[in-house]
């Protein structure tokens, strides 16, 4: 059994039984899961997880089920690299890159996400599952909810870009592309989610779905060896993950896993589409919505949200922290995502193309110190965002099948 006491607004406090609801009522605020920690204690020690599998329900005291999880057993636990060769380029001695791009099935950290979701739908007594998505999580709804034997309804923007199209069809949702961008697509999904009972998993269980976020922070301790980084730099789009690994830092403080948490959190997001970043600049944790740029005029897709959910609660975690955000421009994210790739062999979408753009600016600002620990966070492959770099690369050296052809190219005659 698990540790869920229940739901509990963020804002005014207030309690609510574990149900497919995701704001209050009375003031409107978010709700989230609330556990029963020294519950938690008695059984989630380090020898313990260590014992478990490698997937992200190695956790299962801090994450939102009442029994034993059916979805996303072979999700999670990533590779934390201890990026050495990115480090020396960059003068940072100790830096390491989180890689969800490789993570399962659908090479993004909404495998996390998602598995904790469609769990959760279970146990409430769904059988249709479905989510509003920039690509990532339309992908890893169709996926999970496939090997779920779940029906799922996944909505996308209609411009998305055709790799994240066919890697939600090939799932065989019903995929429906939305005229509009991705806030078109999630207010539509919040009318349908009112009116049907469909498990929307950013939607009506949006405190359950969040929570698998928590896996990637809890993850990130454990790999550097049962401590948070000094320095940790996020992508955000709705918002969901950098609160998300700050409370799991928190939560495993808390139960006595890891020492004091004194990592310094920063944000990222690209220029043609910023309002989190904006808010921080301005000092203030009220996000203005934005309009974001077309597809056909920005590289960034993964994180064109005008509208971040959970935007507010980015800053107030950045703020107390102590950390700070930055946007990166479409020429900076790309040349991220080639120097990612030529030193560590990672292709990374362009949400981590911005991730890394924007740790350049800090480092170069100074507001990350060279000598202090710090993790970037990748959460996406490459090959969902091809077109973002085709024209920025060169082409294959062509030569006819001689030894002495290939020579002259090479300049080895």
């Amino acid at each position: 059994m698990g540790c869920v006491l229940g739901l509990r607004c963020k804002e005014c406090g207030r309690e609510y039984e574990r149900e497919a609801i995701s704001v209050c009522e009375f003031c409107f605020g978010p709700l989230e899961v609330h556990y029963d920690y020294a519950a938690a204690a008695r059984t989630l020690h380090r020898d313990a997880i260590a014992a478990r599998p490698a997937n992200l329900w190695r956790y299962h005291e801090l994450l939102p089920l009442d029994g034993a999880p059916t979805d996303g057993l072979r999700s999670g636990f990533t590779p934390l690299v201890r990026a050495e060769r990115l480090g020396a380029e960059l003068g940072v001695r100790e830096l390491y890159v989180k890689n969800d791009g490789v993570n399962f099935p659908t090479l993004s950290y909404k495998d996390r996400v998602v598995p904790v979701a469609l769990s959760k739908a279970k146990e409430l007594g769904f059988d249709t599952v479905a989510c509003a998505s920039t690509g990532n999580l339309a992908n890893a709804v169709a996926a999970h909810g496939a090997l779920a034997g779940l029906k799922r309804y996944v909505f996308i923007p209609n411009d998305l870009e055709p790799n994240k199209v066919i890697g939600s069809l090939v799932y065989d949702p019903c995929l429906v592309a939305v005229d509009g961008n991705y806030d078109d697509v999630n207010r539509l999904c919040s009318e349908i989610a009112s009116k049907y009972r469909w498990a929307f998993v950013n939607v009506n269980l949006r405190p359950y779905y969040t929570e698998g976020a928590k896996t990637y922070g809890f993850e990130v301790c454990e790999q550097l060896g049962w401590r948070a980084p000094a320095n940790l730099v996020c992508p955000v789009a709705g918002g969901t993950i950098l609160p998300k690994l700050w409370t799991a830092f928190k939560e495993f403080e808390r139960l006595g896993l890891i020492p004091e948490v004194r990592t310094r959190m920063f944000a990222a997001q690209a220029e043609a589409c910023n309002p989190v970043i904006r808010a921080i600049h301005a000092g203030t944790d009220i996000v203005a919505p934005v309009k974001p740029r077309p597809v056909c005029e920005s590289v960034d897709t993964s994180l064109r949200i005008g509208n971040p959910a959970d935007g507010p609660y980015v800053v107030q975690t950045v703020q107390q922290s102590g950390g700070w955000g930055e946007s990166a421009s479409d020429d900076e994210i790309v040349d991220a995502i080639r120097l990612l790739a030529r030193t560590e062999g990672i292709w990374t979408e362009t949400a981590g193309g911005t991730t890394l753009a924007v740790t350049c600016k800090l480092l170069a600002q100074q507001r990350i110190p060279v000598d202090e620990p710090l993790v970037v966070c990748i959460t996406g492959n490459g090959f969902k965002t091809v077109d973002a770099i085709r024209s920025h690369l060169g082409a294959p050296v062509p030569t006819p099948a001689a030894l002495a052809a290939f020579e002259q190219i090479a300049g080895l005659a």
